[in-house]
């Protein structure tokens, strides 16, 4: 059977109607392109590189957000909206407090994270630090603190391993705020200890539910985030939830809200734990997976929680930087140089 079927007439010449015209044209110029693609391999990769400018015209499309599709702003340090933010919060004798977890080798991370807090986090405003630790001796000397400054160190029971640090975690924090920091302040904010200020933090962050963007899937497509996908987990994400991915490194909100995050995040972990499902994320699956179903008030962009990486967003400005995701991408002989 003819692929193209024409039409004979009397008079026994073909009669080719402008359709068909139309469709020979069309395999004449595909057939044209397969052989001119098999002398040029250049040409195949076409399709790729369209592939790669999307993804980069998408996160150019992205970094110009300033809100969430709920409503809730997206926070980006410099602009007229933070400055309007902050202006918001100055007459206001806010207490917030700092919590971080110093166990095992990560008390070789808390000096320099305390150092550039001291600097560049709420800088004027009183603010708590709340040192969760297996060895208190870490903080030996007592780093000098501004006025309106406090750090208080918690005890918590040694946790080796990291596994098992990452299912503990979310309890020793709700634990805490329950008994000691919800008498203190009013705003709380939890970060990992392997992570660096390098520059202003300021009230732009307040928020009843603060989440950060994950730097590395901000910008990027819903089908490649790292949601938990084993159905047997407490952290469970369909194909048809979430909006943002966002990291575990720098969260906060009101006490109230804090509280309901890291109680809820904690019974999802133990119920895996107790099931024998680990989640691929560990407790920034769990975050995410509450964050779907209460979303943030207020999102922080890239800007608070950055790395140097091939997949990372670019930013203007990096405020808070990651040292322990930074190592992992290093080489090891700047794993060396930067003493990971």
């Amino acid at each position: 059977m003819a692929l193209l079927p024409i039409s004979k007439m009397s008079s026994g010449h073909v009669r080719v109607t402008r359709i068909q015209l139309l469709l020979y044209c069309a395999m004449l110029a595909f057939v044209i392109y397969v052989l001119r693609s098999r002398k040029d391999p250049s040409l195949r990769l076409h399709s790729e590189d369209r592939q790669a400018s999307g993804v980069m015209e998408h996160q150019a499309v992205a970094l110009q957000k300033q809100t969430t599709p709920w409503g809730a702003p997206i926070v980006w340090g410099d602009s007229h909206k933070s400055a309007l933010r902050r202006n918001e919060f100055a007459h206001q004798g806010i207490r917030t407090g700092l919590v971080v977890l110093v166990v095992g080798t990560y008390a070789r991370f808390v000096r320099r994270f305390l150092s550039s807090a001291e600097m560049h986090f709420l800088q004027g405003r009183a603010v708590t630090y709340y040192i969760l630790a297996d060895n208190p001796r870490s903080l030996d000397p007592p780093i000098k603190l501004g006025p309106g400054r406090l750090l208080k160190v918690l005890p918590v029971a040694e946790l080796p391993g990291w596994e098992r640090l990452a299912y503990r975690r979310m309890s020793i924090i709700s634990e805490a705020i329950k008994q000691t920091v919800s008498k203190d302040v009013e705003f709380v904010f939890c970060a990992d200890v392997d992570q660096e200020f390098v520059a202003p933090v300021g009230e732009e962050i307040f928020g009843d539910l603060v989440a950060t963007l994950h730097p590395e899937l901000y910008g990027m497509p819903r089908s490649s985030f790292p949601y938990e996908a084993e159905e047997d987990s407490a952290a469970y994400v369909r194909d048809n939830e979430g909006d943002f991915y966002y990291t575990s490194e720098f969260y906060g909100g009101s006490v109230s809200e804090m509280y309901r995050l890291v109680r809820a995040c904690a019974v999802l972990l133990l119920q895996d734990q107790a099931n024998g499902v680990t989640a691929r994320g560990l407790e920034e699956s769990y975050l995410n997976r509450y964050l779907i179903h209460r979303r943030p008030t207020c999102v922080l962009s890239p800007e608070y929680n950055w790395w140097s990486s091939g997949q990372a967003v670019d930013v203007t400005v990096q405020r808070i930087i990651s040292l322990g995701r930074q190592c992992a991408a290093f080489s090891e002989q700047k794993r060396e140089q930067y003493h990971c």
